[in-house]
């Protein structure tokens, strides 16, 4: 969902990224949104991010050098000067690029550009996937002009940066977005159960010894309906595979699947990691969840970032020490042996889905690049959580848009 464009000014935007698809994702559903509204846009990142899948055409890809800063002191010079060299690269490519704004989404490989951009004066953003600030975006917070952030209330970002924040929500890809619209598939106690595994980019192997035993744990009137379809690493498949038949559970196993979002569309339940972008899709498509944060994610973020849904009655979360088959069971049985509830849980992980986030987040980049907008989502002193300013709201019910919340089934 792109929306047209709004000024008649076109502008060349550069985009700073991390090479991980947690930081890359959120960073082409911008791309997507700016380029459709007249935009020119270039990336810079690493090279596992100039080649990622799923990064635009149109947008071409600058690998920097950026260096990493362990917790041993030994190799903070050979960062320091990669930050440097990349710092003095960015500045060469915005002499011939000339970009309005630069906008960082974490990660390392965002540091030499967004430092390049705010020692030439650019207008710059950092988006924040996560709910709690990273390290990247806190070295920067002081420096930026304006941070955007994907939930409410973000972990260790200072008070003294609050009027800077807008809360935008973590953007997500269209094709994911477009599920939105479409109902939460039809669940009652005689259909299929269908259970979708996946633990991120490298899959996740406390999810292939858990899960297949947990659900064979399930009473039996639930575990004949069970349709599983589990993303493994490649070299844990067999065993998978082979735990699956032992239990008389179907199962689909692989270890990409190219139509995620079309099998997200028709499960009734999630099983896996927290990361942002996760989440961000399960709130957009509304599907409940039991999520397993990465135990040995910076800052615990992924455990943080299951706060909002969890709070808002749309996933359980269950810490890995805990993540055995029994309790696994047990949460199951809560969400699905009453149909109503899985129902009900769907409509509140809808509920708290950001839909709008790559509209909002494009708006925040054009304001900032001297395209005066009104319907920026403010957060912060001059308008707290209560008082968000949405211009826009009023237009769209005006115009008979959909705006509301979407009924529990």
């Amino acid at each position: 969902m792109t929306s047209e464009v709004r000024s008649g000014a076109s502008r060349h935007v550069v985009l700073a990224a991390g090479g991980t698809g947690g930081h890359l994702i959120p960073a082409f559903a911008l791309a997507t949104e700016l380029h459709a509204r007249g935009h020119h846009l270039a990336l810079i990142t690493d090279e596992r991010g100039a080649n990622i899948p799923g990064k635009p055409d149109f947008m071409p890809a600058h690998v920097l050098p950026a260096g990493r800063f362990g917790t041993n002191p030994l190799g903070w010079p050979a960062g320091v000067r990669a930050v440097l060299e990349g710092r003095s690269m960015a500045l060469r490519l915005f002499e011939s690029f000339e970009p309005s704004a630069v906008i960082g989404f974490g990660g390392y490989p965002a540091l030499p550009a967004l430092l390049a951009a705010t020692s030439a004066g650019l207008p710059s953003i950092v988006h924040e996937q996560n709910a709690v600030l990273g390290r990247v975006n806190r070295l920067l917070a002081g420096r930026v002009d304006a941070i955007a952030t994907s939930y409410d209330v973000v972990d260790r970002l200072s008070p003294k940066h609050a009027h800077k924040v807008h809360l935008t929500g973590n953007p997500v890809r269209p094709e994911v977005l477009t599920l939105r619209e479409q109902d939460f598939p039809a669940f009652t106690d005689e259909s299929l159960l269908r259970i979708l595994v996946t633990g991120g980019s490298q899959g996740a192997r406390v999810l292939s010894e858990v899960v297949p035993d947990g659900l064979a744990m399930l009473p039996p009137a639930l575990r004949q309906r069970l349709q599983v379809t589990q993303q493994c690493r490649p070299e844990d498949l067999e065993a998978v595979r082979s735990r699956y038949a032992n239990h008389d559970i179907p199962a689909e196993l692989g270890t990409y699947f190219e139509d995620m979002h079309e099998r997200l569309a028709d499960a009734h339940l999630f099983i896996g990691r927290a990361g942002a972008s996760t989440i961000a899709e399960l709130t957009a498509v509304g599907r409940p969840a039991i999520l397993v944060p990465l135990p040995i994610a910076t800052d615990d973020h992924q455990a943080v970032n299951t706060r909002e849904m969890v709070k808002g009655g749309g996933a359980r979360m269950i810490r890995q020490d805990a993540f055995q088959p029994k309790e696994l069971a047990k949460q199951i049985q809560v969400m699905a042996m009453n149909p109503q509830s899985l129902a009900n849980a769907a409509h509140c992980a809808f509920n708290c889905g950001r839909p709008d986030a790559a509209r909002d987040l494009a708006d925040l980049v054009e304001t900032m690049s001297g395209i005066d907008l009104m319907d920026v989502i403010r957060v912060g002193e001059a308008a707290p959580a209560a008082t968000r300013l949405r211009a826009r709201a009023s237009t769209a019910a005006a115009g008979g848009e959909k705006t509301g919340e979407r009924s529990a089934a």
